[in-house]
């Protein structure tokens, strides 16, 4: 057991460094490339939303757009949105009501993707990183510009066998480490009785205890808020 125990502490010390090797890798080597969006001025904007009739309208006496996006689910509302306000001539269709296919189906979870990070530390993958990092800060984005369509959201993860408390609570520790001053709350461990005090439906045998981390939620609402705001620049 003292060996096996020597091994994750050396794994563990290795994943951390290696952690931070990437960090100053990619903050080195990063290159941001930022297009601006044509500024939209409430003059511009419309003050009220077309009616479908109207929509249809358009589309059929609009001979050409310059993007046709297909679906009006969390993808493709996020597309019209970012590409109308580029300026650019948008289109979108959408077989049923917006939402109602796989977007309706989902976690609704804002994540910056605990296994990419994994990926990223185990096999020395900094795009993997550079996705994570991304997607962390685009939930501190969402987080602070809908916090009436989206909250934060602790997961709890119960662990089962002694050599995985370490091991998680330093993967998730690099999580919030990644995240910096953009991290949701931090996380933390819980011991057995109080995961049990929390959730006394967990399986309570072999139970070590449980750790608490933190992603961000939407409410799907939020999907026909960027609807809308297409409609109305």
């Amino acid at each position: 057991m003292s060996r096996n125990f020597r091994r994750l502490v050396l794994r563990g010390c290795g994943g951390a460094m290696t952690l931070y090797g990437i960090y100053k890798i990619g903050s080195f080597v990063q290159q941001k490339h930022v297009v601006i969006a044509d500024e939209i001025s409430p003059s511009k904007m419309k003050h009220r939303l077309p009616s479908r009739s109207e929509q249809l309208n358009e589309l059929q006496t609009t001979p050409e757009y310059d993007i046709l996006v297909i679906g009006g689910g969390a993808t493709g509302s996020g597309v019209a949105l970012d590409s109308v306000s580029r300026g650019l001539k948008t289109a979108l269709v959408e077989l049923d009501d917006f939402s109602s296919g796989t977007s309706s189906r989902s976690t609704k979870l804002i994540h910056g993707g605990v296994r990419y990070l994994q990926k990223a530390i185990l096999q020395l993958d900094l795009e993997q990183y550079r996705m994570v990092k991304e997607a962390l800060h685009e939930r501190a984005n969402l987080l602070a510009i809908a916090p009436h369509l989206s909250y934060p959201l602790p997961i709890m993860l119960p662990i089962y066998r002694w050599w995985q408390v370490p091991y998680y609570w330093i993967g998730i520790k690099a999580y919030d480490f990644v995240a910096g001053r953009q991290q949701v709350k931090s996380s933390y461990f819980l011991s057995r009785e109080r995961a049990l005090e929390l959730f006394p439906m967990l399986k309570k045998d072999k139970l070590c205890g449980a750790l608490v981390y933190y992603d961000g939620k939407l409410n799907v609402r939020l999907n026909v808020l960027f609807i809308s705001i297409y409609h109305l620049v």
